[in-house]
């Protein structure tokens, strides 16, 4: 299967709110990093994938399939932010639960991720730290050996170090190349790490889905003066910022700048400051 997730032209009308003409491709064996600012439409597009929602237009495919209402959504491992199970709970009574409810759970497999995420079985969910519960979540969501997997905020409030456990998770659960995450993170660093391409929602729209090397070596920040900047091609102009006598300036080929104004300094642009800028060129 080439692609995990193959989305056409998705449309989603809101009286406030549309979703226009969306592109997305989770690539089998790939993690796609999917970012955007609030209110871009990235849950409106997850709950598309999971056919929580009626759509206006497009098409979606997810695992070969077509229609959402035969879907085997076994092969799908879903992490939210927030958690959906009682806090009463404990993960050996988690397990005894999901046995009897997720076709394909796999108690052996459950009780291995445990042991390796230092998770005990018998410590009730509401008494573990917020880094517990986002790995007992992942433990729960890998369980039954989905084929793609998919996190919603998943490490959003969690300390580094929790976080670089949960993205060595993925490095290992994407070595099986049959494998495919798709992440939406607000934390765009740890996208920087783990992500094979960035997709960017920006107000319904998708402004590009691309390699994510090829994207942090393609953009970059320009700092000049209003003279130089002039000299540039308005073309390789995304957005500017100006700060006393100096120009900021978000550029779409870093190599092209550099060869038109040699002197000036371009750095390289982060994913924060790619959205930053995309989001301050609205209010220009």
């Amino acid at each position: 299967m080439e692609n995990a997730i193959c989305i056409r032209g998705l449309c989603k009308h809101y009286e406030d709110f549309s979703l226009e003409n969306l592109d997305l491709t989770v690539p089998t064996g790939t993690i796609v990093g999917f970012v955007g600012e609030n209110g871009a439409g990235k849950t409106t597009t997850l709950k598309a994938i999971f056919g929580a929602i009626r759509t206006d237009g497009g098409s979606i495919e997810v695992l070969g399939c077509t229609d959402p209402n035969r879907l085997d959504k076994s092969q799908i491992g879903v992490v939210m932010e927030d958690s959906f199970f009682y806090e009463t709970l404990t993960p050996r009574q988690v397990n005894s639960i999901m046995k009897s409810l997720q076709p394909g759970w796999d108690s052996a497999e459950f009780a291995r991720l445990l042991n390796d995420y230092q998770l005990p079985e018998k410590k009730l969910i509401k008494d573990m730290s917020k880094g517990m519960r986002m790995k007992f979540r992942l433990a729960t969501a890998l369980a039954h050996k989905p084929k793609l997997l998919i996190l919603d905020e998943a490490t959003s409030g969690l300390d580094p170090v929790v976080r670089g456990e949960v993205l060595d998770y993925l490095r290992d659960y994407i070595q099986d190349e049959s494998h495919s995450v798709l992440m939406s993170s607000h934390i765009t660093s740890d996208l920087e790490k783990v992500a094979d391409s960035i997709a960017y929602l920006h107000k319904g729209r998708l402004l590009f889905q691309m390699d994510r090397d090829e994207l942090l070596e393609k953009y970059g920040v320009l700092r000049c003066s209003p003279e130089q900047l002039e000299v540039l091609d308005n073309r390789l102009k995304v957005a500017t910022r100006k700060t006393g006598f100096t120009c900021e300036t978000l550029v779409s080929d870093a190599a092209a700048a550099r060869r038109a104004l040699p002197d000036a300094v371009i750095d390289r642009a982060s994913i924060e400051d790619i959205m930053q800028f995309y989001t301050g060129r609205d209010a220009q």
